[in-house]
């Protein structure tokens, strides 16, 4: 295999694909990018057996062929090389060698044969539309912050894709919980997503497939089966396993009786609490929320290290009520609110709080509160 490309587009390639290579692995192939020149352009692939991504870039191919190369270590060289630069990747398989030349840098890379290379298994997919990049980029980064990290509940260690009835009709639904604060995020149904079956799209995907989002005029093609997710633009397939569990019945969690009513700037509010929770002790994190007519006082009290308050103007015109929760909870969803104004819900100080974006209803967080 003999073939130039140049240096930032195979950077960009390579950077996607060492991102999934597990950096502790015990099968030393995993540790690879299998390189496969054709025509005229290259693919990079790479896995850990439950995501694989696919790569291609343009490249003048002299001699097709294949073969398999430590992903970090082609990343950091490719790195350091001098911007536009032509590098050319020459594979000798009997030596078992690639040997990467720019200019005058010449390397000399340890090999493992193609064949040993595990490439995910296709499968017939249920379900395929196409999805706005915009579109998934909000589905999934207003969500992904509740997601858990408790491996015992492995079923809430991703977010929930669906399709779910709402107001308007059906709707494509991303929700996410950790048990103490959830996101459910909606959007408009694509052509095709009618019969598209639930699934869990695991933490790490999703992280994955979020360097796949930024360009707005992009439309992602998204297939989905009952075991595995694919979301592909014309030049990067990312396939994965989904986590495989039930996840559970949300709308139970979400409060529908909450009266209390409080408006408050989103951007203000969520500085103040950074403030406040400054001197607070970082096991427990508490911001109490003092809520009297049109103010509200935040206030953190740490025996061990100081206290701290802050008042802020704010719409509310219920009866008082004082209401603890944990600031980097709170911090978290106030962080989402895109619009200038965030709505609270509140029921009693011992119920779970609901949280808008001003009027918008696709977007809807709940927060548990703590005692303080």
């Amino acid at each position: 295999m003999k073939l130039s490309i140049e240096r930032g587009a195979l950077l960009k390639a390579v950077s996607q694909a060492q991102s999934v290579v597990e950096r502790r692995n015990t099968i030393p192939i995993l540790a690879n990018v299998l390189i496969e020149a054709e025509g005229d352009e290259v693919h990079f692939r790479a896995t850990d057996l439950d995501i694989e991504v696919v790569d291609k870039a343009p490249a003048q191919v002299e001699r097709a062929g294949a073969t398999t190369v430590a992903a970090t270590t082609l990343h950091e060289i490719v790195r350091k090389l001098p911007d536009g630069a032509l590098v050319t990747l020459t594979a000798d398989s009997a030596a078992g060698r690639l040997t990467v030349e720019a200019g005058r840098s010449n390397f000399s890379l340890a090999t493992l044969p193609k064949e040993d290379f595990p490439v995910m298994a296709t499968s017939e997919y249920d379900s395929n539309f196409s999805a706005p990049a915009a579109m998934l980029r909000r589905l999934f980064d207003k969500s992904k912050f509740a997601i858990s990290t408790e491996e015992t509940r492995y079923y809430l260690n991703g977010v929930y894709m669906h399709v779910a009835e709402s107001e308007g009709g059906k709707v494509l639904r991303c929700v996410a919980t950790d048990g103490h604060r959830l996101a459910r995020i909606d959007a408009d149904l694509p052509n095709g997503a009618g019969d598209m079956p639930g699934v869990i799209v695991p933490r790490k995907t999703v992280g994955e497939m979020r360097k796949l989002l930024d360009d707005d005029e992009m439309a992602i093609a998204v297939s989905v089966s009952e075991t595995k997710v694919r979301f592909a633009t014309p030049d990067i397939t990312l396939t994965s396993k989904v986590i495989d569990g039930t996840f559970p019945d949300y709308t139970r969690v979400i409060p529908q009786g909450n009266t209390r009513r409080l408006e408050v700037d989103a951007a203000e509010f969520a500085q103040a609490v950074d403030r406040v929770a400054t001197v607070s002790s970082e096991r427990s994190r508490a911001v109490k929320l003092q809520l009297e007519e049109d103010r509200l006082i935040l206030s953190v009290n740490a025996p061990d290290s100081g206290a701290a308050e802050e008042e802020l103007a704010v719409a509310y015109a219920d009866e008082r009520l004082e209401i603890g929760f944990n600031a980097k909870y709170l911090l978290e969803i106030a962080s989402q609110v895109d619009r200038e104004n965030a709505v609270f819900m509140f029921n009693s100080s011992g119920d779970p709080t609901l949280m808008r974006e001003g009027n918008d209803q696709s977007a809807v967080y709940v927060v548990m509160p703590m005692r303080v």
